[in-house]
């Protein structure tokens, strides 16, 4: 008992941030003074610049920021229109960036089917039956968020789904986003019968006893059915992204990259629209996602779509290509089989299509932006960054991979060679109750499910790591509550050891406030203007209630954002900031 409780304590005092206390503030000013529009004076300022240091107030002018220094500093900012705000010794902090979140489904969570919150077979249907009855004149239905817990093995079956209707299409998107769950109507609009092959990248889960496909597709099997449904209009993906708006202010980010740009129709239109009209309140980086089937030609199309779209807010710096699958789907990519189903899971990619792809693409200017969940995957993926490099020469390219929950540390200084920045999801750092034990153990087998999400390795090797949530599968994405599982990776409340999630990959305070700021800045090429408190660059601001780094780690997710400012606009305005 002693030993145990012992334990506890020790772990809770690894959890502890060590207190900072200020440095001689930074002070940072241009020759010529004139009023600022605003000055934040009292603050703890965190600025995050190259040397971590901290200051006591910023002024802005417009939306650019012209002091970052002491309190007495900032009065030859003050003039008769200035408007000083006294943040009362809150602390300070660059606007978040998402480096990976599907901002634009949120429109899903509007108009189709809300499964993320429920459970079971019974709950899914249950819902569905709630949502046919509450809109019967849809001519399909489509919804997202059911686990791959409820239905282990080949998945959910089209039989439930059947109760609800078999006069028209059902379409389920899981909680990953990597496999649909279906009815017999939606197989059947879409010509999917017993003898049809799995597609390239994709797989139909099967009845075992029959042959028949069971109900769930994987990976590009999904397109079979979406293809043949009907999608969202545009309005309603602008409702969705302004709504998504809302909720990132909240939460203080102000830099996004959303990755699907083309994958569903009218997404791209809808960034379109409200850049035009000047509706954004986020600075979006977004990605195309590349079609295997098309391979390097659809270059061509990515080059004249950027050209089109170059507004402040809104721009496409990069190409999305889906190298693998998911875990949970048995269709990661692995080096060795996996436990249960003795196979290496689903290479959504040719390799010789891909290396061809990534060269075009790096030689149109391009980011690549990679989905690489096995090891194996990832090893492929950096050939691909390999061969480009040598067909096209150095440049700032500044590839990324997004996941990297297997990792071979063989390919470390490979990773580091060729500049790649690792986005990691540090949300999902821990051994999730009823997926842990229940999917990854007995699908990888318990050496490998405690080596997942390598990233304080990483950072230690000199590897750029730019956090995301990859919100909708993470459902809450506050930074906040990234940056605290991050350093912990282990499940709220818990206090035992055993329960944390590969603790050798616990980050520090500072390498998770940097992977949310400085480094996500980076890895999205916005560094020059966000990413830390500077004099230069644009005004994203946030103001907290408690200090990070004089609380311990387990109360950070309780941190309340106060205050955000987008390019020195306030976007968000917690009632308890007076």
């Amino acid at each position: 008992m002693f030993a145990k409780k012992a334990a506890g304590a020790l772990l809770l005092a690894s959890l502890l941030v060590p207190s900072i206390g200020h440095a001689q503030p930074v002070v940072q000013t241009k020759s010529a003074v004139q009023p600022a529009d605003m000055i934040l004076q009292n603050g703890a300022v965190y600025t995050v610049d190259r040397n971590r240091n901290w200051a006591e107030a910023v002024a802005v002018k417009g939306d650019t920021i012209v002091y970052v220094g002491t309190n007495e500093g900032a009065k030859a900012y003050a003039g008769a229109q200035t408007k000083v705000v006294d943040v009362k010794g809150k602390m300070v902090l660059p606007g978040f960036i998402d480096s990976h979140t599907h901002a634009s489904k949120t429109t899903g969570m509007i108009y189709t089917v809300d499964l993320f919150e429920l459970g079971s077979i019974e709950e899914y249907v249950k819902a569905v039956k709630e949502f046919v009855k509450k809109y019967p004149e849809e001519t399909a239905i489509q919804g997202r968020g059911w686990t791959n817990s409820a239905a282990t093995g080949i998945g959910p079956r089209k039989e439930a789904l059947d109760e609800v209707s078999k006069d028209i299409p059902i379409a389920l998107t899981s909680d990953d986003g990597h496999s649909l769950w279906v009815n017999s109507k939606a197989l059947e609009v879409a010509g999917i019968t017993k003898s049809t092959p799995n597609p390239d990248g994709g797989l139909i889960e099967r009845d075992p006893a029959t042959g028949e496909a069971s109900g769930t597709l994987r990976e590009k099997a999904m397109d079979l059915v979406l293809k043949k449904i009907p999608g969202l209009s545009v309005e309603q993906y602008m409702n969705g992204i302004l709504e998504y708006q809302k909720l990132a202010a909240e939460r203080g980010v102000t830099t996004a990259r959303d990755p699907d740009m083309l994958r569903y129709p009218n997404v791209l239109e809808a960034y379109k629209q409200l850049s035009e009209e000047d509706k954004l309140t986020v600075r979006f980086r977004n990605a195309i996602t590349a079609d295997p089937a098309k391979g390097p030609e659809q270059v061509k199309e990515f080059i004249k779509l950027r050209e089109e779209n170059k507004g402040p807010h809104f721009q496409i710096n990069a190409v999305k290509i889906f190298m693998d699958g998911v875990v949970e789907g048995a269709t990661g990519y692995l080096e060795e089989p996996y436990k249960h189903k003795h196979t290496r899971g689903q290479l959504i990619w040719d390799p010789e299509v891909y290396n061809e792809t990534a060269a075009a693409v790096d030689k149109a200017g391009f980011q690549l932006h990679v989905h690489s969940i096995g090891d194996a995957a990832t090893r492929i993926t950096l050939d691909g960054f390999e061969y480009a490099e040598k067909k096209n020469g150095q440049r700032d390219a500044r590839p990324s991979i997004v996941h990297l929950q297997l990792f071979n540390p063989k390919d470390m200084e490979r990773f580091k060679k060729l500049g790649v920045i690792g986005i990691p999801q540090p949300y999902w750092f821990l051994k999730e109750p009823g997926f842990f034990e229940e999917i990854e153990v007995p699908y990888l087998g318990r050496e490998r499910a405690e080596e997942e999400y390598p990233m304080k390795s990483m950072i230690n090797a000199g590897i750029v790591m730019a956090s995301g949530s990859d919100y909708i599968v993470t459902q809450e994405f506050n930074p906040l509550h990234g940056i605290q599982q991050g350093i912990t990776r282990i499940e709220e409340g818990k206090t035992d050891p055993k329960d944390i999630a590969n603790p050798d990959e616990r980050a520090t305070l500072a390498d998770m406030i940097a992977s949310f700021t400085i480094d996500g800045a980076y890895a999205n090429f916005v560094e020059d203007i966000t990413g830390s408190i500077e004099v230069g660059k644009k005004a994203d601001l946030v103001v907290l209630d408690k200090n990070l780094f004089a609380i311990p780690a387990t109360e950070i997710k309780k941190t309340n954002i106060l205050w955000t400012l987008f390019e020195g606009k306030e976007v968000y305005r917690n009632e308890a900031f007076k």
